[in-house]
């Protein structure tokens, strides 16, 4: 048993701590609105997840069996929000770069990045089936590998978001800010980019 777990907590950490969009956006979040909005984002996303876990665990996979389509639909929905997201980032003005610029909710971002983003959904997929499916205890389970994934998004999700706090400090020139922004909008696209391929 402690050797499932150890499998669980391995797949989950590294579903949550490589490239995605939603360390890219708590990153920026740091960065752009500071750190205190970026945790919330960090919070939102990883209750998301939990949730997203939970739902793949409990209906989705006899909805996907129903609908193959939906898969389809939601890697569409979630890239479209995500491309959008980039935009925004690209395209933000340095008023709204600066600390004491309008700010959005942390909370609001985190949770819909997260629910819209394609790679949480097919790595619950992936890992309830490997984890959960099959087990003499499927709740037992399904509850263990959303405990330890919630506690893989906080831990690893919160990594990226104390590198945008860091690298906050060292990015006081508009230009850098500028060409910050862009390099992280331009990766956001690019993971978009990689669910596809």
């Amino acid at each position: 048993m402690n050797s499932l777990i150890l499998a669980m907590t391995t797949f989950a950490f590294v579903g949550a701590v490589t490239p995605g969009p939603v360390n890219i956006l708590a990153t920026s979040t740091a960065i752009t609105q500071g750190l205190k909005e970026a945790i919330k984002q960090v919070i939102a996303a990883s209750l998301a997840y939990a949730l997203v876990v939970i739902l793949c665990g409990g209906v989705m996979q006899s909805l996907l069996a129903l609908i193959p389509s939906l898969e389809t639909t939601m890697q569409i929905l979630g890239s479209a929000f995500l491309l959008y997201l980039a935009y925004k980032i690209f395209t933000a003005p340095i008023s709204s770069i600066e600390r004491n610029g309008q700010t959005q909710s942390g909370w609001w971002t985190g949770s819909i990045a997260q629910l819209l983003n394609p790679k949480a959904w097919l790595y619950a997929l992936s890992g309830v089936s490997i984890y959960v499916v099959g087990r003499e205890n499927e709740v037992y389970w399904l509850s263990m590998f959303t405990f330890v994934s919630l506690l893989a998004c906080l831990i690893s999700i919160g990594l990226w978001a104390v590198l945008g706090h860091i690298l906050s400090n060292n990015l006081e020139n508009p230009d850098h800010q500028r060409k910050f922004n862009r390099v992280m909008a331009i990766v956001l696209a690019l993971s978009v980019a990689a669910i596809w391929t």
